[in-house]
């Protein structure tokens, strides 16, 4: 997927950066992609710097393409970082009214209690975009989405005036991360709280 700059979705992409995505049934699997696939010798020929972070779905609802990608999961019990991925589908005749209100939530998402860092990605340009974060814990999550009036007022707008054709929002449990992004991992030290 493309990448927005400075940690959001934006009209403008960022053409250094890209993510990929992919939910795996086990971790051999992931190895075996990771080491010997042709994407993986495609970026490793290419890129300048790379940044893995595998995760542990703990909650997700909604739908990506039809689909359910990580099942329909409910578990709240979590100690530690947490990360959320964010993405919808948004109607063409509510382009406006959703890009109005991304400058706003990103910097009231990128100043807020527990947030550790941001990315902006997205499989087309303008209308199929996500957001993938990072949270110091899923108190600071919940204060953010939902005690916060600001983004309150948001989701209210989204939901009455039907912004999304299709919506997932979903929660995981940092399992290991390795590589670095702009110099660092995002994570940081906090790796040594599951990286044992």
């Amino acid at each position: 997927m493309g990448s927005g700059k400075n940690g959001i979705f934006d009209t403008k992409p960022d053409w250094q950066q890209w993510a990929l995505l992919a939910v795996w049934d086990n971790r051999a699997s992931f190895e075996e992609f990771y080491h010997q696939s042709f994407i993986a010798f495609w970026w490793n020929f290419f890129l300048v710097e790379k940044w893995t972070i595998l995760l542990s779905p703990l909650q997700s609802h909604g739908k990506w393409d039809g689909k359910e990608p990580f099942g329909n999961l409910q578990t709240e019990i979590i100690d530690g970082p947490v990360a959320v991925l964010t993405r919808a589908t948004i109607r063409l005749n509510k382009l406006k009214q959703f890009w109005d209100n991304v400058d706003g939530v990103a910097d009231l998402m990128s100043t807020a209690k527990g947030f550790i860092a941001s990315f902006g990605i997205g499989e087309a340009p303008l209308y199929r975009q996500a957001t993938f974060s990072l949270w110091e814990g899923l108190e600071d999550v919940k204060t953010f989405a939902y005690r916060s009036k600001e983004h309150s007022e948001v989701i209210k707008r989204t939901r009455a005036e039907n912004w999304y054709k299709e919506e997932l929002f979903a929660r995981f449990k940092p399992i290991v991360t390795f590589g670095t992004i702009k110099g660092k991992d995002p994570l940081g030290d906090r790796t040594n709280l599951f990286n044992k």
